[in-house]
């Protein structure tokens, strides 16, 4: 059952008028939108209107005003030129990949120092309403854009713990720390979902995302502390990079820890990343976590990292992601 924050909700935009041409035109606008059954509200130099709206203003606008100097902003956005507008009210097709669930999975092996399967780490894929492929970035900033960060990052949890069921290992599993406003109200399904269908907590592993910063850290430990009480782990991703820092480490205790590729990438002829691997090991191995590299391409990286003491090793060395066999 989604709740009010997981539903999609109307984009409200604000707009500006900054010359006095432009703002002459208002009564005009009003009278305009309320022919076609739109309603918009005046604000100082501007007005407010939701979504629906917007398509027969931006004609208005296109007909009778200047819009050079016509700027807009929204909950997500700070102030963009109106032009922008356009592309923004064609991204509604993002309530239809969450609210159908156009969420499928690829999966990458994560190995051992012996090079034998120790995990999969899941990795979203989308699908319009016709199968057709869009880029995860592209998903996810639209999400963002249009504040359904909470309802897709749950979709997302939700179809990877149900397709989890056909593989025998552990599996790893993005998150995004700042889409749980209440871990005990945001989690809940992820949990039930996986007693249902009688899988260990214990074999998945939730990575903490860290392109999204966590300005509440005592926050995201509260997540991590329900996840840890209910027999999940959880991983820093990224590490060394970002957010996830040798600090995060120590505050956050994760069960492990991921080294960024940047940083894997030819390691073992580079003194400086070779330096900041060994701080991440040692912060990493001070907390009782398993370190784990990622980004692994040529043999020397690979080599150089399990001699330094990484346990876990993950990149195309090793696998590209591919679908789950069925």
């Amino acid at each position: 059952m989604f709740c009010d924050i997981c539903m999609p909700k109307p984009l409200e935009f604000e707009l500006s008028f900054e010359s006095a041409q432009n703002i002459a035109h208002l009564p005009a606008i009003h009278r305009y939108l309320e022919e076609i059954g739109m309603l918009v509200r005046s604000v100082p130099d501007g007005l407010t209107a939701k979504e629906e709206a917007m398509k027969g203003l931006l004609d208005y606008i296109e007909g009778h005003m200047d819009p050079s100097d016509i700027r807009f902003r929204t909950d997500q956005l700070e102030w963009k030129p109106i032009a922008e507008a356009a592309e923004l009210i064609g991204t509604q097709w993002i309530d239809q990949i969450i609210d159908e669930g156009h969420v499928g999975f690829h999966i990458q092996p994560i190995v051992d120092a012996n090079q034998s399967l120790y995990a999969y780490e899941m990795l979203a894929r989308f699908t319009d309403g016709r199968d057709n492929p869009i880029s995860p970035f592209e998903v996810f900033q639209t999400a963002k854009l249009r504040n359904r960060m909470y309802a897709l990052d749950r979709i997302c949890r939700i179809n990877a713990v149900k397709q989890a069921a056909a593989l025998t290992t552990k599996v790893f599993i993005n998150f995004i720390p700042t889409s749980i406003y209440s871990p005990e109200h945001c989690l809940r399904t992820t949990v039930q979902l996986a007693s249902e269908l009688n899988i260990e907590p214990s074999r998945f592993v939730f990575e903490v995302v860290e392109t999204e910063e966590v300005k509440d850290p005592a926050h995201l430990k509260r997540i991590l502390e329900y996840y840890r009480s209910k027999g999940f782990r959880y991983a820093l991703d990224d590490v060394g990079a970002g957010y996830n820092t040798i600090e995060t480490i120590h505050e956050m205790k994760p069960y492990y820890t991921k080294l960024d590729m940047h940083y894997v990438r030819d390691i073992h002829k580079d003194n400086k990343k070779q330096q900041i691997a060994r701080t991440v090991l040692e912060a990493t191995i001070s907390v009782g976590a398993t370190p784990l590299a990622e980004g692994i391409e040529d043999e020397a990286e690979f080599i150089w990292l399990k001699n330094a003491g990484f346990q876990l090793f993950q990149g195309y060395l090793f696998g590209k992601p591919a679908p789950i066999e069925k």
